[in-house]
């Protein structure tokens, strides 16, 4: 199916996001997997075609009431012929694998013909489906099938028809960046990933040297069968095959970014750090200054105090437009990961992982003008023990 033509015609946007099997082959419309009853009054499937009435490459009002069907005879849940619509039973090659058997015509009681494809084709499948309907109350046109993408090189294995549905498709291209980095796929980093691979962001670069063990399996998305904990595997290793089950475009580099490999990132759109260590950042975090490029910083602070965790959630943003904030403020420590913190000995807090990833992509698509954004901060923290949300250094 041409998705293309589809995304712009409403009307057939329309049959897709309502869970109809539709398929554009040259200029006709087929709309698949309708109900209807036979002669042996048996529950069978067919398919609609209408020929397309097309204006600079989208479909404006039908030209007529005509459809074509293919399948055996139609007839009412009695086994007798709809006759009312049919008007001919002339096996025709309409075009390469359409081959109809009958002709229905069917005028709209209005006597203004019908206002789009959508109307029309629906019309049909009523027509048909009510019949079957009678005879299995569970028959129904709308089959939701899977949309594989018709692009050359698309990022998704198929068709994204959640933001189709929600009808934000439009705002959606705001996200695709050619190449996005998340250093660190522990905790919060899969989180980030999770939700970064459901945009169309072209390439996803995973930078991380740790093996994934049974501890990570409690605090990333998702659920991790025994089968899929194999010795020596690595994180970057395991999210590529997870997440290439979905799109396209997640590209790995078994190996931490520090002062001697940082140069690498200066390719990349975007760029989210998520390590509990600091004693790299620095060097890190220079190379994306100088080239220009935006960045987010996560962490974490947990600690034990009376038998409960309390702590801080942060996700600190940097781009060329303000920057200074991240070490005049001291937003970022700089340090390694030492002292009594709860997060690094227990790690199985999926819930703030979660949270914080959340919170760190939120700022990401308000940097990129999905969401809109009145306040621009550049850092923000989450109290546990308080529910306080704090926005800082606009």
């Amino acid at each position: 199916m041409s998705q293309k033509l589809v995304d712009r015609s409403p009307d057939l946007k329309r049959l897709r996001n309502d869970g109809y099997d539709i398929h554009v082959t040259g200029t006709h419309l087929l709309v698949r997997s309708v109900p209807y009853v036979n002669n042996m009054k048996e529950v069978k499937r067919g398919t609609l075609v209408s020929v397309l009435t097309l204006q600079q490459d989208k479909t404006i009002k039908p030209a007529d009431h005509v459809v074509t069907f293919m399948g055996e005879r139609p007839c009412d849940h009695s086994g007798n012929p709809l006759t009312n619509i049919t008007i001919s039973d002339k096996r025709q090659v309409l075009a390469p694998g359409v081959e109809i058997n009958f002709i229905f015509s069917s005028k709209p009681t209005h006597g203004q013909g019908y206002p789009d494809y959508y109307e029309k084709m629906t019309t049909y499948i009523k027509m048909l489906s009510n019949e079957a309907k009678a005879i299995d109350p569970s028959a129904t046109a709308i089959t939701n099938p899977i949309i594989v993408p018709d692009d050359e090189n698309p990022v998704f294995k198929y068709f994204d028809s959640s933001s189709s549905r929600a009808g934000i498709d439009a705002l959606s291209p705001k996200l695709a960046l050619g190449k996005v980095a998340i250093l660190g796929v522990g905790g919060t980093g899969s989180y980030i990933l999770d939700l970064i691979a459901k945009t169309p962001v072209v390439e996803i670069h995973l930078f991380d040297d740790d093996k994934f063990l049974q501890h990570n399996a409690f605090r990333c998305p998702g659920a991790v069968g025994v089968e899929e904990l194999q010795p020596n595997l690595l994180k970057v290793e395991y999210y590529k095959t997870l997440y290439s089950k979905l799109r396209n475009g997640i590209v790995t580099h078994p190996y931490r970014v520090d002062s001697s490999n940082a140069n690498e990132l200066r390719e990349m759109n975007f760029v989210f750090i998520c390590s509990d260590s600091g004693e790299h950042k620095d060097a890190v975090m220079k190379v994306l200054e100088d080239a220009g490029i935006a960045f987010i910083d996560v962490g974490m602070g947990v600690h034990e105090t009376d038998a409960s965790l309390h702590g801080i959630l942060r996700v600190t943003t940097s781009t060329p437009q303000k920057r200074d904030h991240v070490r005049g403020n001291q937003r970022v420590s700089f340090a390694p990961a030492t002292g009594n913190n709860e997060y690094s000995r227990n790690i199985q807090v999926a819930d703030l992982n979660c949270l914080n990833a959340a919170l760190a992509v939120v700022r990401w698509k308000k940097f990129c003008g999905f969401y809109s954004d009145l306040e621009h901060e550049h850092h923000s923290t989450y109290v546990i023990n308080t529910s306080k949300l704090s926005r800082e250094d606009q």
